[in-house]
């Protein structure tokens, strides 16, 4: 073999290596799925569960110094996260009389001092049947509905909330498509400062 021949083959072989590592990749970044949260129903959704769940955890200080490569694909530390498993009727964005009762809950937990210096997504999601542009309007709406009744019936500060429809994108329960936990509304904490 000559060495243009070598070149060349070494640079096929490095081309297919390349495309197979960029394939796993896409592959490992949907094959994820959502984010891992907490999902809070009935009699679990309290007021130290909620905060438990939301209270973004305490930074180590250390006086060391660590190096580390950045990953392909690797994921940022998950945002604390609590699903609930707020509930609507077919096609409507209006809060049952139980749903409203959860996010008075969630309100008082909104209010703790642990939690008085966060912002918060307010994250609708609704499950993969009908069509995905509906589905994201929907979620929207949805997102909406409880953001502005946080705002209104407890007078949580509107500038804490921001309302974000994620349509059939992250179901918990891909196996059940009409399963109750992929119609939720997850309230994740904003850890950014500004």
């Amino acid at each position: 073999m000559n060495t243009s021949s070598a070149s060349l083959l070494a640079r096929s072989l490095l081309a297919a290596a390349v495309a197979a590592g960029l394939a796993l990749i896409h592959v490992q970044s949907h094959a994820e799925g959502p984010a891992p949260t907490t999902v809070l129903k009935g009699k679990a959704v309290t007021e130290n569960n909620l905060i438990d769940a939301l209270t973004p955890e305490e930074p180590v200080v250390t006086r060391s110094l660590r190096v580390q490569r950045d990953t392909p694909g690797q994921q940022a530390a998950r945002k604390p996260s609590a699903s609930l498993l707020i509930t609507f009727e077919t096609n409507s964005a209006d809060l049952t009389p139980q749903a409203k009762k959860q996010l008075d809950v969630v309100a008082a937990a909104l209010r703790n001092n642990k939690l008085a210096e966060y912002g918060f997504n307010v994250e609708g999601h609704a499950d993969p049947r009908g069509m995905h542009d509906a589905n994201l309007s929907l979620s929207q709406q949805r997102a909406e509905s409880v953001r502005n009744y946080l705002i209104v019936a407890h007078s949580i500060d509107a500038k804490r909330l921001k309302a974000v429809g994620k349509g059939d994108s992250e179901v918990l329960n891909a196996k059940d498509p009409a399963a109750v936990e992929n119609r939720r509304v997850t309230i994740v904490t904003d850890v950014t400062k500004d």
